[in-house]
């Protein structure tokens, strides 16, 4: 996967959710319920993942896992 389609920690959750809609199922497996609220448009995921005490690695590596997925349909 490209660069360009890697989710970072430094991301803002709603741009995650715009670019892979599909990443609101792994927020709310992780317990991050924020996906739609005000918050979301400048909470990076980083931020959020502290506020809610959640493992930043782990999660990360989960919505990379899903964007790879997602990118490797694009391309067939």
């Amino acid at each position: 996967m490209s660069e360009n389609n890697m989710i970072t920690a430094d991301m803002k959750i709603e741009e995650i959710v715009a670019k892979y809609p599909q990443a609101i199922g792994i927020f709310f497996q992780y317990g991050l319920g924020c996906v739609g609220c005000h918050a979301a448009s400048f909470e990076s995921l980083a931020e959020g993942a502290t506020m809610h005490g959640i493992d930043l690695d782990a999660m990360l590596k989960d919505l990379n896992e899903l964007a790879s997925k997602v990118e490797a349909k694009k391309e067939t």
